[in-house]
């Protein structure tokens, strides 16, 4: 592509030149294109919405509608991979708590063999029965079922007349996956430990949200089994995390008949553009890339009658919101069922709040007919050690097997089937499972102006912006005992490229492999390269300097690249394997290509994938994937982590692969570092 695509996609030097993150004083790290990496998902996240809106748009009929939502079931089906089978519920009760109005039976059942889940079942006193039953599902309350909210509408549902049964999620309530003790370290709740748990399972090719929906769809099977249920009338609700739920059951499960669905429902695009992360498990891998969207969870359900319900001043934006149910009463209406998708909008913030829970509750009375109520029942809320059902209030007293025992499990597994590879059928692995697409050509690239001294090994250097794909660019620094003003000078075959661990700029600094490399090959040119995201395209969104936190910009952009079937760590592969094309270009067509932590994960692929590298050093790489998976813990952030490689190859293939290449490791990286910070 021309220079002139170039300018057209990436912000200009003169525009970012003024942004700087400070390492020390007096001394900025540079980083000149912060919204590159952001701008561009952004455009993905467009796209795949086209391809939704397209083929929600060429619907004419009620045929069409019909076989529109057979085919979203299909995708859904897709992201959350196959569930697992059903096995023994081995359903038990705990404790009963009598109340005037209801009774509450505390409940353990197995969703999967030796996997705990706390429950609790609120059954109505003097009651027609068998009565309408709901599943209700937590959002993100650090004592899960037992928080007011939850408690709120279980207890809300119970008194109009409703069983209503409430679990909790995993990692919240009684389900504490890392446990204060002194083998578990404690990690959550909630937020924390679905991101521990759940980055770790992709490296075996499991999803967090599978493994939460299909809790959820064991506790239907378990309310199902009650005879005081009728299963005619079988609804889903939710708020916040459990909005989640609620959506991805809808696409999940066929037995509902109804459902309420509260504060998550948007668009993908909205909540990208907002900078807003989500958890794991709220990421199904490939939606994006399938074009599905958050009402096409709902859709699944069609003509089924669901409500959605929002905030107005909810950090789920009610633009979404309002989008996604524009789009679902076209399908509704295709499908003669117009009346059956409802939106609620209530004032104020985030929450499961008493308007919201009452626009549930005439959702569902008018489908059942069981009361005629519009507005909520006084309530009596419970302590929390009253709706315990294990020991303490843990489930790690029962000896319930953690998510993480079931991945390392898997992992170890895997190791035993895995046959080592090597040659060409481990190119092709590499190639499948990173997603690489193919590279067409010489990349174009920018010559930035020099921006004065940085100290670094060198007295001169030139920095080029190659464009690896339309709107991102690798950064990479020439360094020179001469000024460089143009393009890089030519007549050495062999050259060394260095690709950064976080900032090629501050490790030209400090890095001591730097200088070992320079003075080892003092003729070689030398060059050093930011891939997407690291470095001069560090993204300081998801809140101010929040790059290196669990839930923050790195792990953003990581988690919505497995939502385009493109995993991060494949994308800077592509980045290190377009500037060898580019080096190769120049002339260099013998390369020593280094790499550092995070950055030695793509510098390994891309040795190992390009001809023209002839020697490769690697210093603080992570020693194995299957290592990680099966260390409780572990500091490599999703960004490094290559969905289901543990199915077909280990970094140790590749490192024996590179040793043709005169492989050095240099103080190898096992899962617990890799994340510290410049």
């Amino acid at each position: 592509m021309g220079a002139g695509t170039i300018g057209s996609v990436l912000p200009s030097a003169a525009v970012a030149q003024s942004s700087a993150t400070t390492t020390r004083p007096g001394l900025p790290m540079l980083n000149r294109f912060p919204r590159m990496v952001q701008e561009y998902f952004v455009g993905q996240a467009r796209s795949s919405e086209q391809k939704g809106l397209q083929a929600l748009a060429a619907l004419q009929t009620k045929a069409d509608a019909e076989a529109h939502v057979r085919a979203l079931r299909e995708k859904i089906r897709r992201c959350f991979g196959p569930l697992p089978e059903k096995t023994p519920l081995n359903a038990r009760t705990t404790g009963v708590v009598e109340r005037d109005r209801y009774r509450i039976e505390n409940v353990i059942f197995e969703s999967r063999p030796g996997f705990l889940v706390t429950a609790n079942l609120y059954l109505p006193r003097n009651r027609r029965i068998p009565a309408p039953g709901v599943v209700g599902a937590c959002g993100h309350s650090t004592n899960g079922k037992a928080g007011d909210t939850y408690q709120s509408f279980a207890q809300g549902l119970a008194r109009l007349g409703y069983i209503c049964l409430i679990y909790d999620p995993i990692g919240q309530g009684e389900r504490i996956e890392y446990a204060a003790v002194e083998s578990r370290p404690k990690i959550g709740p909630g937020v924390g430990e679905h991101l521990h748990a759940g980055n770790q399972q992709f490296l075996v090719g499991e999803f967090a949200g599978t493994w939460r929906a299909w809790d959820g769809i064991r506790a239907l099977d378990y309310l199902l089994s009650r005879p005081e249920v009728d299963p005619r009338h079988i609804g889903v609700t939710g708020n916040s995390g459990g909005g989640t739920e609620t959506t991805w059951l809808c696409g999940l499960e066929t037995r509902w008949t109804m459902a309420a669905a509260g504060c998550f429902v948007t668009t993908f695009r909205r909540n990208l553009e907002n900078e807003l992360p989500a958890d794991t498990e709220q990421c199904p891998p490939s939606a994006l890339a399938l074009g599905l969207d958050h009402a096409d969870f709902i859709a699944a359900m069609a003509p089924k009658p669901v409500i959605l319900l929002g905030k107005e001043k909810d950090f789920f934006d009610a633009r979404g919101l309002e989008e996604a149910y524009a789009r679902l009463k076209r399908l509704y209406r295709l499908l003669g069922a117009e009346d059956n998708i409802a939106l609620f909008l209530g004032p104020g913030y985030h929450g499961y709040t008493q308007e919201n829970r009452e626009a549930m509750y005439r959702w569902f009375n008018r489908i059942t007919g069981i009361s005629d109520a519009r507005t909520e029942p006084a309530l009596a809320l419970e302590k929390d050690a009253t709706l315990y059902c294990a020991p303490r209030g843990q489930v790690a007293e029962l000896k319930s097997k953690s998510l993480f025992a079931f991945t390392k499990g898997k992992s170890e597994a895997l190791a035993k089937q895995r046959q080592p590879l090597s040659g060409e059928a481990l190119h092709q692995a590499v190639v499948t499972t990173l997603r690489l697409p193919a590279r067409t050509g010489v990349p174009d690239y920018r010559i930035l102006r020099p921006i004065g001294n940085r100290a670094f090994p060198k007295k001169y250097f030139a920095t080029y912006v190659v464009e690896t794909e339309p709107g991102i660019a690798a950064i990479v620094y020439r360094l020179s005992d001469d000024e460089l003003y143009s393009r890089p000078p030519r007549g050495k075959k062999r050259a060394i490229l260095y690709v950064s661990h976080q900032s090629a700029d501050a490790e030209l600094r400090d890095e001591p492999l730097i200088r070992e490399l320079l003075q080892a090959e003092p003729e070689s040119p030398f060059f050093a390269c930011d891939v997407r995201g690291i470095g001069e395209s560090r993204p300081d969104t998801c809140g101010t300097n929040t790059f290196l936190s669990p839930y923050g910009s790195d792990y953003f952009y990581a988690i919505h690249s497995i939502m385009l079937d493109r995993p991060y760590a494949g994308q800077r592969t592509h980045d290190v394997l377009m500037a060898l094309e580019w080096m190769q270009a120049q002339g260099h067509t013998e390369v020593h290509l280094a790499g550092k932590g995070w950055g030695a994960i793509p510098a390994t692929f891309a040795a190992l994938l390009t001809p023209g590298v002839t020697q490769v050093t690697l210093k603080n790489a992570l020693a194995s994937y299957s290592a990680m998976a099966q260390s409780i813990t572990y500091q490599w952030p999703l960004a490094t982590l290559v969905p289901n490689v543990l199915e077909h190859f280990d970094l140790p293939d590749c490192y024996h692969a590179l040793e043709r290449k005169q492989l050095r490791q240099v103080d190898p990286w096992g899962p617990d570092a890799g994340a510290s910070a410049l």
